[in-house]
């Protein structure tokens, strides 16, 4: 595991923009102005549609050089050129709210990837409609909101949820299984900073027991799909994929067991690459610097 970055030190620059000349040596002149020394640089050319993306991870050994002068400094720059971007500090945990229902694969394994520092979170809240794991949460002392919805109750309770979100300042919503369908209102609300997990037997094998279904049509591999969530279902940029080949000597619950396997890896992958601002919206899809 790579040491975590230098809190004031360390910065992460990304940036998209119309592709130009000169974009490279713009951003490296303003590092260079700025005593920065750049540790990791990632960038890509979308010949398709006309753009450039980038990120820059570096540090700074001036000490009296930080976060918002660097944000000052760079505006001219990004102004020039037309680039959106984003500037932080890579010590910064992203505040994380995570999601669940009744499956608790993928909450346990964010929560112990915490725990041992794989992942730059912090997790001020854990919510769920039911009370499955409010005793896990409570082991790792974690508050839990348990807020339960149904169809007459849905409004009210996504209005709790974006309460919480802005009362706790939290940066990435993760539905770690979460298995309600959001509001419309409520995907344009978290658009770019929710992340959801499924199975990836969508849309052949719909709705209740995918993993049944795909036994008896004697599937040969099971996989799982992190992607952003959007008003359209489960058709969100796609941040992760991965499957796992299996045969016929498995049966629905051995499905299951893989299923789920596969469902926390490709989640925590995500969640991580999120949070280390490797992710970036292209249109329907995204750039991942991993």
């Amino acid at each position: 595991m790579s040491p975590l970055p230098q809190p004031g030190r360390e910065y992460v620059l990304t940036l998209s923009c119309p592709d130009t000349a000169g974009l490279v040596h713009a951003v490296s002149g303003f590092l260079v102005r700025n005593s920065g020394n750049i540790l990791e640089s990632q960038q890509f050319d979308d010949r398709l549609q006309g753009r450039f993306f980038m990120r820059v991870h570096f540090d700074v050994s001036d000490p009296d050089i930080g976060l918002e002068h660097l944000r000052h400094r760079f505006g001219p720059v990004a102004e020039a050129h037309g680039i959106t971007w984003t500037l932080r500090d890579a010590s910064t945990p992203t505040r994380t709210l995570l999601m669940v229902s009744k499956f608790g694969h993928c909450l346990n394994d964010l929560l112990f990837r915490r725990r041992t520092g794989a992942l730059n979170i912090e997790i001020p809240a854990i919510v769920s409609n039911h009370r499955n794991f409010e005793t896990l949460a409570e082991t790792y002392g974690i508050p839990f909101h348990h807020i339960p919805v149904t169809s007459q109750t849905k409004p009210q309770a996504e209005a709790r949820l974006l309460e919480l979100v802005r009362e706790l300042d939290v940066d990435l919503v993760v539905l770690a299984r979460y298995m309600q369908i959001l509001s419309d209102d409520l995907c344009k609300e978290l658009e770019g900073r929710a992340i959801n997990i499924h199975h990836s037997f969508l849309p052949s094998f719909k709705g209740a027991r995918p993993y049944d279904q795909a036994h008896g049509r004697g599937v040969k591999l099971v996989g799982a799909t992190a992607h952003y969530v959007t008003p359209d279902l489960d058709e969100g940029q796609i941040i992760e994929q991965d499957v796992v080949r299996v045969d016929h000597s498995l049966d629905p619950d051995d499905l299951v067991t893989v299923g789920r396997d596969v469902e926390a890896r490709v989640l925590a992958n995500a969640v991580k690459w999120h949070t280390e601002s490797r992710v970036m919206v292209n249109g329907n899809r995204t750039v991942v610097f991993r």
